[in-house]
Parts: structure tokens; C-alpha cells; sequence
């Protein structure tokens, strides 16, 4: 039994052990445990998330960014969903999503919709 009130509630199911939608980047993605001296509380963090190999990530159309364009606005375009802009990220190996619509008439892909 647990004395910590916080890991209780995880561990009756109140508190999910994931804080993550199923569409968000970090879905899946391990916590560790910092804990810089002996008698200091550990720190929950996320593990880091490698970006995929642009050649591992099927394709579906080229988009040629148009004035005014966002990536979170092209991903609810195209996926329906603008929480899933880093798909197209991921697509064109950039980390700052920005990237993706910072130059008028740049060409980027957009992935194929594969599962979450």
C-alpha cells in the first residue's frame, strides 16, 4: 500500500497513467523518474520521442504553402484534426512546426493518414 496520495489515485485508475490524448505526438511515449539527491522528491518527465525517418513515412499529396497559412489550420484541412500538425512536421523533418508555412510557395509534404 501506498502512502503517496498522487500514486493511490494512479493506481485505482482516477488519474491516467498517460496525460496524453491518443493524437498528440507523445501518446505512447515513456515517463522517467528524475531525482537529483537522495532525500529529494523524483520528478516525472516524458522520455524523448525520436522523429521518424522521412522515408518511413508514406506520403499522400505535395502542398505549396499559400499566404496566411498555419500549420495547425493545413493539418484540420487535410487530417481534420489541427491537433495533428505534427504529423506534417514530422513529414519534412522540421522540429519547429512554423517552419512548414514560414516561406510563401515552399513545398511540403503532407503524410498519408495512418493510424493515431
Amino acid at each position: 500500500m501506498t502512502t503517496d496520495p498522487v500514486q493511490a489515485l494512479i493506481d485505482a485508475g482516477a488519474i491516467p497513467t498517460n496525460p496524453f490524448s491518443p493524437d498528440s505526438r507523445y501518446a505512447g511515449i515513456a515517463f522517467g523518474l528524475y531525482q537529483r539527491g537522495p532525500t529529494d522528491p523524483p520528478i516525472a518527465h516524458v522520455l524523448r520521442r525520436f522523429i521518424p525517418r522521412q522515408r518511413d513515412i508514406p506520403v499522400a499529396l505535395e502542398h505549396i504553402v499559400q499566404g496566411s497559412e498555419r500549420p495547425d489550420l493545413l493539418a484540420a484541412q487535410v487530417f481534420g484534426n489541427s491537433e495533428l500538425y505534427w504529423r506534417i512536421a514530422d513529414a519534412n523533418a522540421v522540429t519547429d512546426p512554423f517552419e512548414l508555412t514560414d516561406t510563401l510557395g515552399a513545398r511540403i509534404v503532407v503524410p498519408a493518414v495512418t493510424g493515431s
